[in-house]
């Protein structure tokens, strides 16, 4: 005797498009019927309106939790975008310049050949710093007089300028000492970024994520499986990624490894700051972010000098783009990563940082968006996950050419 299968019921999507986003909701919708998303978020602001603040699915797998309207999740390294935003802040108050030599404002930073290294240079992954040859765990990293020993002391893999490699995690803490030497009141990136941008702005978005958030708020990360992640990944990268002595391995997998944001009790580390890969938050906060940038930055008190530095093409190293961690190219510019051929997303004036199994945030100065998508659903394209790009699909197909 045979069974009839009931078909799989609809993901019931939450929130709203404006009048005219509607195709945004579908791909959304789409996602999770096609596209195996299991639960996630889409936000977009639009000339200063946020016209699609869409939620749907679970936040956790295995229990079947819903995601809530102010559920939150790990962005990996979309992370990024946030630490170079303190940076950016810093910058228009007239504390840092992305030309100056990082020792200027940091004298023991001019160790072991650092002392010619640019900030400019250090925010495009191209300082040769990718990896620590000495330990560092999380007491190291909660220790910032510690760690910031550790970063001083580390040699250059290179010629810094000579070649880009990708700073995975190494980057957010030259950042974060960077920002405590010329903050006037010596704060960490984390406690500045809640002070200067989450705070003003109204944002659930912590690169320091504090004990006060109760579980039931945060997403559970689905990994994908070694069948998915064979097929997904680049064969180079992911044979890379087995090698002890590979530079991928050293910057990503150890010492401190990016599991470092994950806790087995708390879902995600409390009181941690991983500036380049540990920040925990909504899309509707990082669009909202990303959209003081994509205009004229009036909330944050931003300066037009700023705001078009941003939206400046990236500067090579002296090798090019190519990226010795991550075999190919990629463009980087202070802090943020830019369009490319192998990674296209909104205009040649954006800039946003992505994170690891699809997350993606960005500002489009020239089309005036501020975009996010999270997800709890971790794929495995690197240049650009099948949710995200049918998401900004739908969205480009509907704004008009920027004039």
């Amino acid at each position: 005797m045979g069974f009839a299968h009931e078909a799989p019921q609809p993901i019931h999507i939450h929130g709203h498009v404006s009048a005219g986003f509607e195709a945004v909701r579908d791909a959304f919708q789409q996602n999770f019927a096609g596209r195996r998303e299991a639960g996630g978020a889409c936000c977009v602001y639009w000339r200063g309106q946020k016209v699609v603040d869409l939620w749907g699915g679970v936040r956790n797998k295995s229990t079947g939790e819903p995601w809530n309207e102010d559920t939150m999740v790990l962005i990996w390294s979309a992370t990024k975008g946030l630490a170079a935003m303190t940076l950016a802040l810093a910058h228009s108050r007239g504390w840092l310049d992305y030309e100056e030599r990082v020792c200027t404002y940091w004298p023991e930073f001019a160790q072991n050949g650092k002392d010619k290294i640019t900030v400019r240079q250090l925010l495009a992954h191209q300082a040769g710093l990718f990896a620590f040859d000495e330990p560092v765990d999380r007491s190291v990293v909660a220790d910032l007089d510690r760690l910031a020993v550790v970063l001083a002391r580390q040699r250059p893999a290179w010629q810094p300028g000579a070649r880009q490699a990708y700073h995975a995690l190494t980057l957010g803490f030259y950042e974060g000492e960077l920002l405590r030497r010329i903050d006037p009141r010596h704060r960490s990136l984390g406690q500045f970024f809640q002070d200067e941008i989450a705070a003003r702005l109204g944002l659930d978005l912590y690169i320091r994520l504090p004990e006060s958030i109760p579980n039931a708020r945060l997403a559970t990360l689905a990994s994908p499986s070694p069948l998915e992640m064979l097929r997904g990944f680049p064969i180079r990268l992911t044979l890379a990624s087995f090698n002890h002595r590979s530079n991928i391995y050293r910057a990503l997998i150890a010492n401190p490894g990016a599991d470092i944001s994950r806790d087995g009790q708390r879902i995600y580390s409390r009181n941690l700051e991983v500036p380049s890969g540990g920040g925990v938050g909504t899309a509707r906060a990082i669009a909202k972010a990303y959209s003081v940038f994509a205009m004229d930055g009036y909330e944050l008190d931003l300066r037009p000098q700023t705001l078009r530095a941003l939206a400046a093409p990236a500067v090579p190293a002296t090798h090019g783009f190519y990226d010795e961690c991550l075999f190919g190219e990629v463009r980087f510019s202070l802090g943020f990563m830019k369009p490319s051929p192998a990674w296209p997303f909104g205009s040649e004036s954006s800039f946003g940082s992505p994170g690891s199994g699809g997350t993606l945030g960005f500002a489009d100065p020239k089309a005036g968006i501020g975009y996010a998508y999270v997800t709890s659903q971790m794929g495995t394209t690197l240049t650009g996950d099948p949710r995200d790009v049918a998401l900004r699909n739908a969205l480009y197909s509907i704004i008009p050419p920027a004039r």
